[in-house]
């Protein structure tokens, strides 16, 4: 890093109702792209970042109004042009939106970050898509093979106030998963506690373990179909892989799950058109975080599940599957 010192003035910033509430070191790392975290933290220990001319701490928490003073930065090497990309078009998939809040309707396949070999995933595409946005973070997450409502903020006083009702339990999240099994009960409680863990290949995974965090999934039978269950899956609490984890715990893989289900069901469900994991997240109820007004959300079961669902209700050959 080399600092311009010369010939160059500071750069001062008004923030606005979208900043407000941030940290000033995770404004900066968000502001000042390109440049490193230690350097960040040594302007901000050094005293030359200036919050209405007053040194802060890295946990200063900007208001509205402050006027931060960054000093004039650079690399020492031109960061490399970003790889032009074509801008995707997200109006079939919006839901709902306002001046607070952004709801698609996401598919499956699509992860919502960037990384592990995934160059551009949902969010950057979207920001991308919108470079007048000021703002637009997600509020919440879906596995990469889930479809379904998910939630972007577009002020960051939305952001806080959403994940205060994620934290409260407040927001109702309900999914559809298509199991194989019988399931029995009309409704059904889980608690079981999940634990992260990671295999030799490096490849993150979710296991059920006494020292786990607790987990609970309110399950819901829909209708029973020949070796098959249609289930609503209530999460009240939102741990990774939760559904996914604790219906393979119990006995009843979710039709299509590459990572916790039936391989050799998997492969004769995709012979009989299921290429995907059966798991959609239908619906999502929370307060608007400005009108304070309950909100509603719902995302129409994709069409090939649809057609899937379709054929088992017709008794359609299910390979294997249609054993009890």
């Amino acid at each position: 890093m080399k600092e311009l010192s010369k010939g160059a003035s500071p750069l001062v910033r008004r923030i606005g109702e979208e900043a407000a509430e941030q940290r000033v070191d995770n404004y900066l790392i968000r502001t000042l792209k390109g440049v490193p975290k230690s350097h960040v933290y040594r302007i901000l220990r050094s005293g030359e970042v200036r919050v209405n001319s007053r040194r802060v701490g890295p946990d200063y928490r900007l208001k509205e109004g402050d006027r931060v003073r960054v000093p004039p930065t650079r690399l020492a090497r031109p960061a490399p042009a970003p790889v032009e990309m074509g801008s995707e078009d997200f109006g079939g998939q919006v839901l709902y939106e306002d001046d607070a809040v952004l709801a698609l309707d996401k598919p499956a396949g699509r992860a919502v970050h960037g990384g592990s070999g995934i160059s551009l995933g949902l969010v950057e595409a979207l920001r991308r898509s919108r470079p007048q946005a000021r703002f637009l973070e997600l509020v919440h997450r879906l596995d990469r093979d889930t479809s379904g409502v998910l939630l972007f903020a577009k002020k960051r006083s939305a952001l806080t106030r959403l994940h205060e009702q994620l934290r409260a339990g407040t927001v109702r999240k309900l999914y559809v998963a298509l199991v194989h099994g019988k399931w029995r009960d009309r409704k059904r409680n889980v608690r079981l506690p999940l634990q992260k863990y990671v295999l030799a290949s490096g490849e993150r995974r979710v296991a059920v373990r006494a020292e786990g965090a607790p987990s609970h999934t309110v399950f819901t039978l829909l209708q029973a179909l020949p070796s098959y269950s249609l289930l609503e899956a209530e999460l009240k609490t939102g741990r990774t892989h939760q559904i996914r984890v604790h219906l393979a715990h119990l006995g009843f893989p979710v039709a299509g799950d590459v990572k916790y289900g039936d391989y050799e069901l998997n492969r004769q469900l995709a012979e009989s058109g299921l290429k995907r994991m059966f798991l959609h997240a239908r619906a999502v109820t929370l307060i608007h975080p400005q009108s304070g007004e309950p909100l509603a959300l719902e995302a129409p079961l994709p069409s090939e599940l649809a057609r899937f669902l379709q054929a088992c209700r017709g008794r359609t050959a299910l390979g294997a599957g249609d054993t009890d």
